[in-house]
């Protein structure tokens, strides 16, 4: 016997419009239920939410040396999901950066490793043009896969995330290993010259900040005033509409993959020609991966960027300062962070989507 079972099943409709108050609120209502969330699991852990929520939230903005370190942080965060979300927003997924950030690092260095004598005003600039090189040149990898084999982006981009760790660690382990570091895998400490300048007297904030904040603007004025910019955008939203308007697919794939590569090189070569000083194993710290949030946290609109860059940083530090005080262990700050850009894309899911429901039809015998 046969029976015919008709019903309604939600189902989602892309709203022709998305609200422009519903898109900035998005973030605010994700990290009030990201901070509700995480504050049962502190509960859970016999944590006082009291003090996790003060030490990770209010902390970081609190005192001048606190805030100092959180500009430090969002400098290169910022940097790099500015040249991520260039290439999301072409749909071209650049999960890399975290790779593409190492081989910034290692190019820049080669300078003062190779060159422990060399003076001058010219060894830093340098240095972060290196960087920019390097990065460009390891996220050149995964556009030549991309474009001649059509390999997945995504796949290639982190794999060779390994790659670039792993060469991190010859280096560091091998020729380029500090003779008189106390077996420590790090490179020699690098002269005065190498170093880039301070910008903030008493703070470790340097020159590099200036440099994100104009190549921040730069991103803006690519993105919303420039034609190639234009064409990449077209690309992501309607790639058919591209393709007829004789926009390439393989350019767009170049430039999105070196952009990204360009700006983690050079948050790389920053880093260590600023607050670290020298090459080590710890530079590898998910700056990376973090910027990722950042970006989609940030709408991938360059001004929103800043902002989700600044919270990520002070996060980081809060994230500290909550290891410290409210022994809180290093896994729950990336619990937050992921559950934030889970919060995130379930938010703007709904801004740009909405529930219908529509008949559907079963049959079934019995």
């Amino acid at each position: 016997m046969s029976a015919l079972f008709a019903g309604f099943l939600p189902t989602l409709v892309r709203r022709e419009r998305a609200s422009l108050v519903a898109t900035l609120l998005a973030p605010f209502i994700a990290l009030a239920v990201t901070i509700a969330i995480n504050l049962g699991l502190y509960v859970l852990m016999g944590r006082n939410p009291v003090d996790v929520v003060y030490a990770m939230l209010l902390e970081p903005f609190l005192s001048w040396a606190s805030f100092s370190e959180v500009l430090l942080k969002a400098g290169p965060l910022l940097l790099i999901a500015q040249g991520l979300a260039i290439g999301f927003r072409a749909k071209v997924f650049n999960i890399g950066a975290e790779g593409q950030f190492i081989l910034g690092a290692i190019f820049a260095s080669s300078i003062p490793i190779w060159l422990p004598e060399a003076t001058g005003q010219w060894i830093w600039p340098l240095m972060l043009v290196l960087g920019v090189l390097g990065g460009a040149l390891w996220a050149s990898l995964t556009a030549f896969w991309r474009v001649r084999l059509n390999a997945n982006e995504i796949l290639v981009s982190l794999m060779l995330s390994l790659v670039a760790a792993q060469l991190l660690n010859y280096l560091l382990l091998g020729p380029w290993k500090d003779p008189n570091g106390f077996n420590f895998p790090q490179s020699v400490m690098f002269q005065y010259d190498a170093m880039v300048p301070i910008l903030i007297s008493g703070t470790r904030v340097n020159v590099s900040l200036l440099v994100t904040i104009a190549l921040s603007f730069a991103a803006w004025v690519f993105m919303q005033r420039s034609f190639a910019g234009y064409k990449l955008q077209v690309g992501g939203l309607a790639p058919r509409a591209a393709a007829y308007a004789g926009f390439k697919e393989s350019r767009a794939i170049w430039l999105s993959l070196l952009i990204g590569g360009c700006a983690a090189g050079l948050a790389g070569a920053a880093e260590v020609a600023g607050p670290l000083g020298q090459l080590q194993r710890s530079i590898s710290t998910g700056y990376g991966y973090s910027a990722i949030i950042v970006a989609y946290l940030g709408g991938l609109h360059p001004i929103g960027i800043m902002i989700s860059a600044l919270f990520m940083a002070a996060l980081y530090i809060g994230g500290d300062n909550a290891m410290v005080s409210a022994n809180l262990p290093i896994a729950a700050v990336r619990v937050f962070q992921g559950s934030l850009l889970l919060a995130y894309l379930v938010a703007i899911a709904f801004v740009r989507y909405r529930f219908e429901w529509r008949r559907s039809a079963y049959r079934g015998q019995s």
